[in-house]
């Protein structure tokens, strides 16, 4: 208990990748063990139940988004899992909607802007969720999603202004959060072609 996440790193560095280690690890409840499973899990052997399974366990937000940035966006169930947590009815179920739409606009390169346009739908639908633990989720989503490349970020930059004119007082905390950020960075890559 206590360990630090870089020392968490380490011991899995020297376990290496052993999916029933994890499963393991994730059973027995504890944070840090759970925390491990990020690093030491197979993303080519987690299900799409398993990770239904490790979300519905989500209670906080250090969990949901160590698991969602190192190992769910990483599987070829990801995008799928974003639409189908958008609307959960947890806290923490459906911040891990929004923890990996945000790591997969940072993590795959190769994905098409078409992926994160209908990500910029599902912010827009949830950002009125006053839940400080969603809200800041969405909010993240939407700056990731903007940085991608100069198309998503326009794209990106429309939905915050939309959001932050918005009678709601949390989608305008979304979208002028969200606005003030993209206006200060630029995208990190140059246009990618939609697929069709």
């Amino acid at each position: 208990m206590g360990v630090a996440m870089g020392n968490v790193q380490a011991i899995a560095k020297q376990l290496g990748r052993n999916h029933a280690l994890a499963e393991a690890l994730w059973k027995s409840g504890w944070y840090e063990a759970r925390c491990l499973t990020a690093f030491v899990d197979d993303p080519a052997q987690v299900t799409p139940a398993q990770m239904d399974r490790w979300c519905a366990d989500f209670d906080n937000w250090g969990i949901c988004d160590t698991i969602c940035f190192h190992l769910f966006d990483r599987t070829p169930h990801a995008y799928r899992k974003v639409a189908a947590w958008k609307d959960k009815r947890g806290e923490f179920q459906k911040r891990a909607a929004f923890a990996l739409l945000a790591s997969l606009a940072g993590h795959d390169k190769k994905a098409p802007d078409a992926a994160f346009l209908e990500g910029l739908r599902f912010i827009e639908a949830a950002a009125t969720d006053d839940r400080n633990f969603v809200k800041k989720a969405v909010n993240w989503a939407l700056r990731r999603i903007g940085t991608r490349n100069a198309a998503l970020r326009a794209a990106a930059i429309d939905v915050a202004a939309r959001l932050s004119a918005s009678s709601d007082r949390t989608a305008r905390w979304v979208g002028a959060d969200a606005l003030r950020q993209l206006q200060k960075t630029k995208p990190r890559a140059k246009t990618t072609k939609t697929k069709k």
